[in-house]
């Protein structure tokens, strides 16, 4: 271990918590915050084109991108928690050769989703929720995404690596750079090169291209593990590690995917508009809670240090002091989201019918929206400690367990109404859940 590596073992594990948190936590919310607006950006500039269809492709298009996501989150929290533990227990070898076998791995994974889903396109723009009218917007919209599948999936690894090993700025640095980068394209290239949702979709994988490089250059700064081929590890201990620790991720983000395309599918008797409205509420809750989740990614590599020196008095404290300030974040959001529904989703749709639809959609997830605290941070305190049932649990419920089979049941009896309040409901569900989970987990820590 060099002498960088020391003292961040030593910050990690004697700083003051709350303060430490904080100051991880920062570049966390910036790079969270970031990623949700550019997220929105296309939605936003295709919104200008004024055609519901073409807005309600990007939304159809948004869960494939969370498949996308959910792998490389599932290799870099795999990947990421373990290195933590690691560095925790100052085995820096180990946890090299983790993070180059978590990198390739995705890199590979992307570069065979990017494959498939060019051969099977249609079909698969159909699965993802398109209807008639939708299909050429989200096949055009789509086609490009696949692209950028290998560098976008290879990012979030090396994005939650540099965050697990206490230098989430350098994440943060990439991931902003991107951003403003794909903001600037969306209407360089939809407008002015007249390339319509296409050149939305080529802004966002150029953008991601180059956070893809500039993440590859921060993992050789400031005494971070280097990514080399050579400490590819083929053996499965390490693949079960990647397995234990990135599960949750995997569930999360790929039941969070399934359950847009759910969505979308109750919706398309409701036609174009009603799919339109419910993906802007998707967009504009994703980045309500980018802040909150920015701040627990502050409290994970505290977490993950702490627990491997077995300094369990300090994960704890860290936890409650997550809960309690993300808590009162997201109650304030809640109250500005609620009052300014309609205002908002005007903002990227002027229709009457999507405004109406989407602002009763918002209004309902704001009722519930702080209950997120909890959830969010059990969720990344147990994946983190490597309690992967648990964890796994919680992270399936919300957007898994509860949401899939309510959505169906509520449109049903419901229509429209049903699949507005279908989150809120899956909310209170999983926070009656995970209140008993965490709190076991949390005694038993106090009895080591």
């Amino acid at each position: 271990m060099d002498s960088k590596q020391e003292q961040k073992f030593h910050e990690l594990t004697e700083a003051p918590v709350s303060r430490l948190i904080c100051r991880l936590a920062l570049p966390c919310i910036i790079s969270m915050l970031v990623t949700a607006f550019y997220n929105m950006a296309d939605t936003f500039f295709v919104g200008m084109l004024k055609s519901p269809s073409a807005t309600g492709a990007v939304g159809v298009v948004f869960s494939m991108m969370a498949i996308i996501q959910a792998v490389g989150f599932f290799f870099g929290h795999g990947s990421g928690n373990f290195i933590s533990r690691e560095l925790g227990k100052q085995n820096t070898e180990t946890a090299s050769n983790m993070a180059a076998t978590g990198f390739f791995a995705a890199l590979a994974t992307g570069l065979l989703i990017c494959v498939l889903g060019q051969i099977f396109l249609e079909p698969l723009a159909l699965f993802l929720g398109s209807t008639p009218t939708i299909l050429p917007y989200s096949m055009d919209y789509l086609g490009v995404i696949l692209y950028g599948a290998p560098w976008m999936t290879a990012s979030l690894v090396l994005n939650n690596q540099l965050r697990f090993q206490g230098s989430a700025a350098y994440g943060m640095v990439g991931i902003v750079s991107g951003a403003v980068i794909n903001i600037g394209l969306d209407p360089l290239l939809i407008f002015v090169f007249d390339m319509g949702i296409a050149g939305a979709a080529w802004a966002t994988i150029i953008s991601q291209l180059i956070s893809f490089c500039l993440l590859l250059v921060g993992c050789t700064r400031g005494g971070n593990l280097h990514i080399h081929i050579s400490r590819v590890q083929l053996k499965w201990p390490y693949f079960r590690t990647i397995i234990q620790g990135g599960l949750p991720s995997l569930a999360r983000q790929g039941l969070a995917s399934v359950a847009t395309i759910c969505l979308n599918q109750a919706a398309k008797p409701y036609g174009d508009t009603v799919i339109a409205a419910l993906g802007i509420v998707q967009r504009i809750m994703m980045f309500g809670g980018s802040a909150m989740i920015g701040f627990g990614q502050g409290f994970q590599p505290v977490c993950g240090f702490n627990f491997g020196a077995r300094l369990y008095h300090r994960v704890q404290e860290g936890f409650w002091f997550c809960v309690k300030t993300s808590a009162a974040f997201l109650l304030a959001v809640s109250v500005v989201g609620f009052a300014f529904a309609p205002q908002i989703v005007a903002l990227f749709q002027d229709d009457p019918q999507v405004i109406a639809c989407g602002s009763a959609a918002l209004r309902f997830q704001c009722i519930t929206f702080c209950f997120q605290s909890w959830i969010v941070m059990s969720n990344m305190m147990l994946q983190t400690i490597g309690r992967t049932v648990p964890a796994t649990f919680v992270a399936m419920a919300r957007q898994g367990i509860f949401f899939i089979p309510l959505v169906w049941i509520l449109s049903t009896a419901l229509g429209v109404t049903g699949l507005q309040i279908t989150q809120s409901i899956s909310d209170l569900l999983t926070l009656a859940f995970a209140i008993p989970i965490q709190r076991k987990v949390l005694r038993e820590l106090s009895n080591s």
